[in-house]
């Protein structure tokens, strides 16, 4: 398994200075990193990473509200094996209905982006698990009318901060989680209030433990109150060192 590095934690540095961004990440031991809305900086990135030696098995893009064609050809250009819509509003997911439109959208792409060679896949948030149909999580309701080809991104934090035990979730959904979020904090709503990996109140390993078969555990803070870089490295070197 892969330890990768979401972008959006350094969004601010990427827009500052997208190569010394790239670098620095590569200079604090990542191999592999999670691009965001790639599309209009996909030369640059895809020349950055190739420099650094770094990989982006993943990429998030807006697959369900852009240009899909654009998407994958700029996946194509950065080498993203799987592209991950990472938000559809919490009014799609209230009704099983609103639901099957979104697995047969996914779907749909799914079958264009096997042909640039590309998977397709989806990224939860906490409301996805809050919202319940008949007692079962909108996320898992999801799953049922998706294709076996549309892989999932779990986002462990956002599933503990929505009710629930993100392992016994992910032993649920089993091999069709082939990504997982893995952040920390006090699991509540303020993004700032996240810390580095180990740091916080996720049980982190037993997340990992919980789906043996996937790609890469991305290290993600969706924000921070300090210096982000220094979180970034101490999640990194946590997850490194181990169990505890």
């Amino acid at each position: 398994m892969t330890y990768s590095l979401q972008l959006y934690t350094l969004r601010t540095a990427m827009g500052e200075d997208l190569p010394g961004t790239i670098k620095r990440v590569a200079d604090l031991g990542y191999t592999a990193v999670e691009p965001y809305n790639f599309v209009a900086t996909a030369e640059q990135l895809a020349e950055a990473l190739s420099s650094n030696g770094l990989s982006a098995p993943s990429g998030h893009a807006p697959l369900l509200r852009a240009d899909q064609d654009e998407i994958f050809e700029a996946a194509r250009t950065l080498g993203i094996g799987t592209v991950i819509d990472p938000h559809v509003e919490r009014s799609h997911w209230t009704t099983e209905e609103g639901i099957r439109a979104t697995a047969e959208a996914l779907n749909a792409a799914a079958k264009k982006g096997a042909e640039y060679g590309i998977r397709v896949g989806y990224h939860n948030h906490e409301f996805e698990l809050e919202e319940r149909i008949d007692g079962t999580s909108a996320l898992e309701v999801l799953t049922r009318h998706l294709d076996t080809e549309v892989v999932l991104e779990v986002d462990t934090y956002w599933a503990a901060v929505g009710g629930e035990d993100p392992a016994e979730l992910l032993r649920r959904l089993g091999d069709r989680v082939r990504f997982v979020h893995i952040k920390d904090g006090p699991l509540t709503r303020n993004n700032k209030e996240q810390v580095a990996v180990g740091h916080g109140s996720m049980r982190v390993w037993g997340v990992l433990d919980a789906v043996p078969g996937l790609e890469a555990a991305v290290v993600e803070l969706d924000d921070f109150d300090g210096d982000v870089f220094t979180a970034v490295a101490d999640s990194l070197t946590y997850l490194n060192e181990g169990k505890k």
